[in-house]
This record gives C-alpha cells, structure tokens and sequence, in this order.
C-alpha cells in the first residue's frame, strides 16, 4: 500500500496543476535531459534538493510534479496576453500529517514560451497627451521598436495550500506571488508590473475536475505493472482565477521619471482592483510521480529516489 493516500496524491497534484498557469510568459532557458519512460516528463525535477533527498518514506514522501499547458490567457485591467506552452515542474515533499513543502529547480519552477503583448508598445501607451510619450509613439511604425515580450516571475514561496480545495472547483488551492517584466527597446531592462515588495498574488481553482489515470514503473522508467514508482495522470482541466489584484507598472522607460509607467498605467487601467484581472489555463497536462510504497524503503526513500530518477537519464 502507498503510504500516502490516492486522494492526497490527487489532491497535491491538482493543485499543483494550476501552478502551472504561472508560467505562461515565462522564456524557455537551459537545456533539460531526456528521461526514459514514466518518467519522460520529470525532466527538471529536483530530486537532489536536501528537503527531497531526506525524505525518508515514513514522515515524509518525495515526488514530482509536472503540468503543462498549450495555451491559454492572462487578462490585466484593460490588457488581455494569450499564452503559448507552459511548463511547471516542482518537488513535492509530502507529510504524513496531510502538510507538504514545495521545492523548486534550481534553475526555477516556471519555463514557458514568451509571450507577445497585442498592440506592443503603441497599444499600451498610445495615444497619449504627454509630448515626451508622444514623440515615442511616432516612432512605433517600426514593428521591432512596437513588440514587447511578458515574462511572469515568481518573486516569492507559495503559501496557503489547501490540498481539498485541489480536488473540489471553484475554491483557492494555493497562492502564488509573481511580477511580469515587459521588455522593449523604450521600456529599458527593468519595467515591470508587479514587484518583490508588492507582487501579483495568484490564487487559481478548478473549473472543472481533469480525467484520472494511474500507472506504474520500474526505478530505470520502464513500464512494469507492479514496478515501484506510480504516476497519476491528471489531463484536460481548466484553471482559472478572476479575484487577483494588480498593481500598476513601475521602473520602465530607462528611468524618465515614471513618464512611461504613468502611460502605460493609464491606457492599460492599471494597477486594477480585484475582478477586473482574470488567468485561465486551457486543457492543463499534469503528472505527478512518487514511490508506489515509500515505507519500504525509510529512512531513504528520497535517497533511492533520486537514483531512479538518474538512472532514467538517457
């Protein structure tokens, strides 16, 4: 029997399916190993972080998590961003008492295509009646001055995980602080919306529940019925969430003295209230994999993990 039970694990992994949703205007950076089999998706999974290698199969569990997505949008005050592939991969460690801790890649959590912002840079702060913004708006024929690109970043540890509301709708699962950094010619290296002090707060939910699956495997990845790793498949859900805040643009326009922030704040409606913000995540993939009988291999279970998880490298 697995020490942790089949509905925590599906509570753990719903909600961390919607994790995934952070990283839809992320940019895709280091290269990741190809793993074999079952545990194809867990390429960047943090299996020697020391919370997952002390694990110790009785009091506490190692697994990985994996969700990703294909599309999807972000709406911010007046400024709806369509997202492109998603990426989430974390480390689980899961308590026997119900609690977890989430460990993230040394690399970070959140890898995703950019995205680009509809309109650039004209759509967001033009037409304006400040001459200085104006004269930059002349400028914006040129399609390469126009783009911007919105990277999401997570600027802080996630916190108030609920593992019911993981397999209910409609109720928070966990909360994610996060900024999105716009990037463009005029905008300079440090325009962002949402800071470390006063980042976006994230609380997604089910709208709807995913399909369930179940398989097992060997340590190496290779496909055996009664091997001793199991992956739960959660596929097709939605996540959303429409109560966030959002704060308004700070630090762009190579520091012209909040000229630009100011413009891109007022054509977007930022920063915008509670209800005005929405996130959805379409048709979310997620996979979470752990010790089908962790107990059996205490007090180094995350230990053995991680060898599996190596010895699955190709």
């Amino acid at each position: 029997m697995p020490l942790v039970s089949a509905r925590t694990k599906l509570a753990t992994v719903s909600a961390l399916t919607a994790l995934g949703a952070f990283a839809s205007m992320g940019t895709a950076t280091a290269a990741t190993p190809v793993l074999n089999g079952g545990w194809g998706p867990s390429t960047r999974c943090p299996v020697d972080a020391g919370p997952m290698l002390a694990s110790d199969g009785l009091d506490t569990s190692p697994q990985c998590v994996v969700s990703y997505s294909l599309s999807g949008s972000i709406k911010l005050g007046n400024t709806t961003v369509p997202t492109g592939k998603t990426n989430l991969q974390i480390g689980v460690v899961q308590n026997a008492d119900g609690t977890n801790t989430v460990v993230a890649p040394a690399g970070g959590a959140l890898i995703a295509d950019s995205a680009t912002v509809p309109g650039g840079l004209m759509g967001l702060m033009c037409p304006s009646d400040i001459p200085f913004v104006t004269d930059i708006c002349r400028q914006l024929s040129d399609a390469k001055l126009n783009k911007i690109t919105a990277t999401m970043e997570s600027v802080g540890t996630p916190s108030a995980f609920d593992q019911i509301a993981g397999v209910l709708t409609d109720q928070p699962i966990v909360t994610i602080p996060v900024r999105i950094r716009l990037q463009n010619p005029f905008l300079g290296d440090n325009c962002y919306i949402g800071t470390k002090a006063n980042p976006i707060l994230l609380r997604p939910r089910n709208l709807d529940a995913p399909e369930f699956g179940v398989e097992r495997f060997n340590g190496d990845g290779s496909a055996n019925e009664e091997g001793d790793l199991s992956r739960l498949n959660l596929l097709g859900s939605t996540q959303y969430d429409d109560t966030f805040a959002v704060p308004g643009a700070s630090g762009c326009g190579l520091g012209w003295f909040g000229i630009i922030d100011g413009a891109v704040n007022l054509k977007t409606g930022l920063p915008a209230a509670s209800g005005k913000n929405k996130l959805t995540l379409n048709d979310t993939q997620t996979h979470l994999t752990g010790l089908y009988a962790p107990g059996v291999l205490a007090p180094d279970a995350g230990k053995v993990f991680s060898q599996n998880w190596h010895s699955a490298v190709n």
